[in-house]
């Protein structure tokens, strides 16, 4: 996670498929069936002092490790930190995990797994009868990101999430009598009225390719799906279609402006007024309030807007699990460690208040560091918006197992689409050619 800037859910550096990778994420794991089966003894105690090594890039996760190493003085755990997972780590892993010598534990966002697993380069934890049981503690779709549409097998433990929901400036809506919209139908008019008073009621972003997912997420549209036969790519599925020929509009219209996202003009537009929505994931909080430091106190948070009135549905964007990688030895000890970072109410708090981690958990949308009101929100409760949203992202959508690639891919053609030079719909379906021929060309089996 990054708390100034994008929360880091970009991710998968494109890699060489290791010999051996499997045909589809779905197909059953080897380390046991989720009643423990055969191989339950994958999951007993070691015996004696266990040492295991962890990495992350969560600020202040230090904090949360000496806390668990404090309280469980024969299970020590050593963390390292570096660049998030598209800044290096992943790559890291794949190197480790080629060369052997992989940490027992990595912090791996969700839209990232798909090719760990395609890779084969995670554990399944199903075997441990504590994961398995641990499963009504998280939130349902999160619980779908880690088990990836395989009933059998659980491949990490989720850790936080991105539930998206919409800042607005209400100050600037009230002077102008702007009622805040509640569906895309009024969003789209009140676009025109922003326009009208000399803003934009958003940017749109040709970078944010996980925003655009979000919103098919919201939808009910998916990207990919798998199951032992292969995988289907379905970038211009009749939701995909929809939200596009929706934002296509917007942009032809010029009622969204195209300022590069992450950049100081994009800061600006944010805190002098020229754009007075965005629709994004809790972790967005933070950085509207640091980008827009002038507009403390004017903005507040109301739900996503809703293709159909009296809707509730919400997208996420961003969340990472922990992993257990092959090759360790200690599967037992390193997911009782996975369980508590992700669980507890000690370490969900330190997580917070270190990174403003936003849990996973039902329980952890409760913590009393998430009840109070946010002085740059007006003090208004804005993390009770969210809770409702996470309630409300679909459980079943899927990642395809080379994320980055498509990224990149959606990207171009949106910076065609900011420029004119063409549309959203024709970079969904651009893209959806080249993953499907990115697919094949790694031996990744797809359904025609």
């Amino acid at each position: 996670m990054q708390h100034r800037t994008r929360r880091s859910v970009t991710a998968l550096l494109t890699t060489t498929v290791l010999v051996g990778a499997l045909a589809a994420c779905s197909s059953g794991g080897d380390s046991g069936s989720g009643d423990g089966g055969s191989d339950a003894a994958a999951c007993e105690p070691s015996d004696g002092k266990v040492e295991l090594s962890y990495t992350s890039w969560i600020p202040g996760i230090e904090v949360a490790v000496d806390a668990w190493n404090e309280a469980n003085p024969d299970i020590q755990v050593t963390v390292q930190t570096g660049p998030n997972g598209n800044g290096g780590t992943y790559q890291n892993f794949f190197n480790q995990l080629k060369a052997g010598n992989a940490p027992d534990l990595g912090q791996i966002e969700y839209d990232a797994l798909p090719n760990f697993r395609v890779q084969d380069g995670l554990t399944d934890l199903s075997a441990c009868a504590d994961v398995v049981a641990a499963q009504d503690q998280f939130v349902d779709w999160t619980w779908g990101q880690v088990t990836l549409g395989d009933d059998e097998s659980v491949w990490a433990v989720p850790q936080d999430s991105g539930p998206m929901a919409m800042f607005y400036r209400a100050d600037l809506f009230e002077a102008n009598g702007i009622a805040v919209p509640t569906t895309w139908d009024e969003y789209a008019e009140a676009a025109k009225q922003v326009r009208a008073a000399g803003g934009y009621i958003t940017n749109f972003s040709t970078a944010d390719v996980n925003q655009l997912a979000g919103f098919v997420w919201q939808a009910d549209g998916q990207w990919f799906s798998n199951d032992p036969d292969g995988w289907s790519v379905t970038l211009t599925s009749p939701e995909s279609e929809k939200v596009a020929d929706y934002w296509q509009g917007l942009l032809a219209d010029d009622l969204v402006s195209t300022v590069p996202a992450w950049t100081t003009e994009w800061d600006n537009a944010y805190n002098t007024g020229q754009a007075w929505t965005w629709t994004s994931a809790v972790w967005g909080a933070n950085s509207i309030a640091s980008g827009a430091p002038d507009t403390a106190g004017k903005w507040a948070v109301a739900p996503m807007p809703q293709w159909e009135a009296g809707d509730a549905a919400a997208g996420n964007w961003g969340g990472s699990s922990t992993a257990v990688f092959k090759g360790t030895d200690h599967l037992y000890e390193a997911t009782k460690f996975a369980l508590w970072l992700n669980t507890s109410e000690e370490a969900l708090t330190i997580l917070n208040e270190e990174a403003n981690i936003y849990p996973a958990t039902k329980e952890g949308a409760s913590l009393p560091v998430l009840q109070e009101g946010v002085e740059f929100y007006g003090g208004q409760k804005i993390y009770d918006v969210f809770a409702e949203a996470s309630a409300q992202v679909n459980p079943d959508f899927v990642w395809g197992p080379t994320m980055t690639q498509v990224y990149n891919d959606v990207s171009d053609g949106l910076k065609s689409a900011a420029s004119g030079q063409g549309t959203i719909p024709e970079a969904l379906e651009s893209a959806e050619g080249k993953t499907v021929s990115a697919l094949e060309a790694q031996s990744i089996p797809v359904k025609k």
